[in-house]
C-alpha cells in the first residue's frame, strides 16, 4: 500500500495546481458533474464522464464532440486538471492523490431542497471563478420556481419508479413534488419500496412517474407490474425526464414547473 500511494503522488507530481497559461483544465467525476461544468465553464478545456452524452444526461448536446476520460488516476494524470468536479465519483485512492497533490476537489452536495441546490451552484460556480454564470442559473431556478407555484392545487401525488420505489421527506423528489403545488402521498421518510400489494389495496390518488421512460430502466421491476400499470392509468399526471432526476441540479426547477404545467393542462387551467 505504501509503495502504490508513493507511485500516485509521483503520477500526480507533475500535475500543477492551477495552470500556468491557456484556459482552465476541468475534469468531471460523474454524470452529474458534467452538467455543472458543462453550463458553468463550457470555454474551459474539459474531461468529462463516459456516460456525459447519455440519454439521461441533462447537458447530452452539450457534452457531444468533448473529451470524455474514465474518473482514475491515470486519467487525472494525463489530463493534469487544474480543479476536479464530482457528486459520487472517484474511487478513495484517487481523491486522496488528488487531495496529496493540492489539486481543487469541488463535491456536489446530496441537496435534499432547493436552497441545497442553490448552494451547489454557488459552491461550484465560485470554484470555477464563474460566480456571474451561477447567480444566472440560480435566477432561473426561481423564475421557474414561481411558475411552478400551486400547480398542483394541493392534491395528494406518489412518486414512483419502474423498481416500485417511491419518496418521502428529506428528499429532492419531495421539494420537486410540493414546489409543484402537491402534496406527497408518500408518509415515510427517504427513498423505500411503494409495494405492488399496497397499490393494490390502497391506490394513490395520482401518480409522478420517472424513469419510466429510460431505455435501460428495470423493465421487469413492481413498478411496472400490470396492478401498479392499472392503478396508474388515467392517474398519472406525468413523467418526470429522467435527465432531471439524478442530479441535485438547478434542473429539477424545470422539473417542478414541468409537473405543474402537467396538472393545469389536467384540471384545464
Amino acid at each position: 500500500m505504501k509503495a502504490w500511494a508513493g507511485a500516485a503522488a509521483v503520477l500526480l507530481s507533475a500535475t500543477p495546481g492551477l495552470a500556468e497559461a491557456g484556459p482552465l483544465r476541468v475534469m468531471s467525476l460523474d454524470q452529474c458533474a458534467d452538467q455543472y461544468v458543462l453550463a458553468l465553464a463550457p470555454e474551459a478545456e474539459l474531461a468529462l464522464s463516459p456516460r456525459a452524452d447519455d440519454p439521461d444526461a441533462w447537458l447530452r448536446e452539450a457534452a457531444r464532440g468533448r473529451a470524455r476520460v474514465r474518473p482514475t488516476l491515470e486519467a487525472a494524470s494525463g489530463f493534469r486538471p487544474d480543479v476536479v468536479v464530482r457528486y459520487w465519483g472517484g474511487e478513495p485512492r484517487l481523491l486522496a492523490a488528488l487531495e496529496r497533490r493540492g489539486t481543487r476537489v469541488l463535491t456536489i452536495e446530496d441537496a435534499t431542497d432547493m436552497a441545497g441546490v442553490r448552494a451547489n451552484l454557488r459552491k461550484v460556480s465560485t470554484g470555477l471563478g464563474q460566480v456571474k454564470r451561477g447567480d444566472a442559473l440560480i435566477r432561473h431556478m426561481d423564475r421557474r420556481l414561481a411558475q411552478a407555484a400551486g400547480g398542483g392545487r394541493g392534491r395528494e401525488a406518489v412518486y414512483v419508479t419502474p423498481g416500485g420505489y417511491t419518496s418521502g421527506s428529506g428528499t429532492l423528489i419531495d421539494a420537486m413534488l410540493k414546489a409543484a403545488g402537491f402534496r406527497n402521498g408518500t408518509r415515510a421518510p427517504g427513498f423505500q419500496p411503494l409495494g405492488v400489494e399496497q397499490i393494490a389495496l390502497q391506490a394513490p390518488a395520482l401518480f409522478v412517474r420517472g424513469f419510466f421512460n429510460l431505455w435501460r430502466s428495470d423493465w421487469r421491476g413492481p413498478g411496472r407490474h400490470p396492478v401498479v400499470s392499472r392503478a396508474a392509468r388515467g392517474r398519472t399526471v406525468t413523467d418526470l425526464p429522467p435527465a432531471a432526476l439524478g442530479c441535485p441540479a438547478w434542473f429539477a426547477a424545470d422539473a417542478s414547473a414541468q409537473l405543474a404545467d402537467a396538472a393545469r393542462k389536467e384540471t384545464g387551467r
